[in-house]
């Protein structure tokens, strides 16, 4: 295949280069078509439009393939931990275990906010919501922590900044559920591991001791991995951006928490258990609800099925819908709800209409499922999300500074009034 591209424009021929990535996908560089033609190219949502050259995810949406740093999904969930995970996303391979435990002891160090980010909470409205919560806290912390804003950071005090933020963001997450419920804040434990310290924080209590169920561990750090990143969806592009005007770090990730907030992203797996929940109060009738998904007149959609870039089975959901079954089976939960969601998956796996469309239940549809078993509100859903999304936003920002990347400036085409005269405003009509 030819590594020049030709474009044709006012009867001249452009030579563009192809590029080829290390799992063939080809592009074309039009990073010199305005200088060469005076053309920009339109793509509406960047949907054809590669912003970047990234070491760090790789996804076929086609195969139904992702890999973080050149891992399968599938052995990284299987064989490690969320931490390990983290690691190879943001720093580019797998720990040692002499390297793990320095990270793990690095991380113990960091766990507590500054006292005065508690007075915070006695502002919010008592039915704020938590990412709105998360995003401000988050976003304060360049505040506690002025260094980050210090320009030419060197290597160790960049890494000092991501490692606070890896460490303190499990607390503040703890701290937001903590304080929906009215209840006394539970600190951190640095005996623990990453995983075990969270759900410490958020279901322990100062009454009575709480013991963490291995098999609640176990799927907390499979959902923390699948949603460890995602190459360039909406947030990870959002914190590059943000952060190519060399915004720090807290700040950077605080947009890419606003940019998950949208139910189109983020907020998936929320409408998942509000649609479950919508369906419970109209009596149930699974048979209902699937015939007005089917009708293409009817507004109505089912959430937490299929996938815009996944055209196949979402690889994550095959991982999250064991962990799903273990947590029903080890808990033993008698929901509704849960009964509603598991007529649909079967309904959505076995209905020609479903298959046809690929219309599979995705990760959303499951990790929300889980999230309800473990006795979360739907309102912390996006905000957990946000927990295992970290790793891939600090990836992203790190990546985009050490390649001097230049700041973010999409180009458009206007198309709006041209040479209008000016009109005093006493003879405006």
């Amino acid at each position: 295949m030819s590594d020049i591209a030709e474009i044709k424009v006012d009867g001249k021929t452009i030579e563009l280069p192809v590029i080829t990535g290390t799992e063939d996908e080809k592009a074309i560089d039009i990073s010199k078509l305005r200088d060469t033609s005076g053309f920009v190219t339109l793509d509406t949502g960047f949907k054809n439009t590669g912003s970047t050259k990234s070491k760090i995810t790789f996804l076929d949406g086609e195969k139904g393939v992702l890999k973080y740093r050149g891992y399968s999904i599938e052995q990284l969930a299987e064989k490690s931990s969320f931490l390990e995970v983290a690691y190879l996303v943001i720093y580019g391979d797998l720990p040692t275990q002499t390297q793990l435990d320095a990270f793990q002891s690095e991380i113990s160090k960091h766990t507590l906010i500054h006292e005065d980010m508690k007075k915070f909470f006695d502002g919010y409205p008592s039915r704020s919501h938590p990412m709105g919560q998360l995003g401000s806290l988050v976003f304060s912390l360049s505040t506690f922590y002025p260094e980050c804003l210090k320009p030419n950071q060197t290597a160790e005090e960049q890494n000092l900044t991501i490692i606070k933020l890896i460490a303190k963001l499990p607390t503040i997450v703890a701290f937001i559920y903590k304080k929906s419920l009215g209840h006394p804040l539970i600190y951190p434990k640095n005996k623990y591991d990453y995983v075990t310290n969270y759900l410490w924080m958020t279901f322990g209590q100062r009454t009575e001791d709480y013991d963490v169920n291995p098999v609640v561990v176990n799927a907390m750090n499979k959902l923390l991995i699948l949603h460890a990143d995602h190459e360039q969806n909406c947030s990870a592009s959002t914190v590059r951006i943000v952060g190519s005007s060399d915004c720090n770090l807290y700040a950077s990730i605080s947009a890419g928490i606003a940019a998950l907030w949208g139910p189109l992203h983020g907020g998936a797996n929320q409408a998942v258990i509000e649609m479950l929940e919508l369906i419970k109060e109209d009596g149930g009738d699974t048979e209902k609800w699937i015939n007005k998904a089917k009708d293409k007149n009817d507004p109505f959609r089912m959430m937490g099925f299929g996938h815009r870039v996944y055209k196949n089975f979402d690889p994550r959901a095959k991982i999250i819908k064991k962990a799903c079954d273990d947590i029903l089976e080890n808990l033993g939960i008698d929901d509704p709800v849960l009964e509603i969601a598991k007529k649909l998956e079967e309904a959505a796996l076995t209905d020609q209409y479903f298959i046809d469309r690929k219309l599979y239940p995705n990760v959303d549809f499951y990790s929300g499922i889980i999230y309800r078993a473990l006795g979360f509100p739907s309102e912390m859903f996006t905000v957990l999300f946000a927990l295992g999304r970290l790793p891939g936003w600090i990836a992203q920002w790190k990546e985009m500074k050490e390649n001097k990347e230049p700041i973010g400036r999409p180009r458009q085409i206007y198309v709006g009034e041209v040479d209008r005269e000016f009109v005093d405003i006493k003879d405006r009509k």
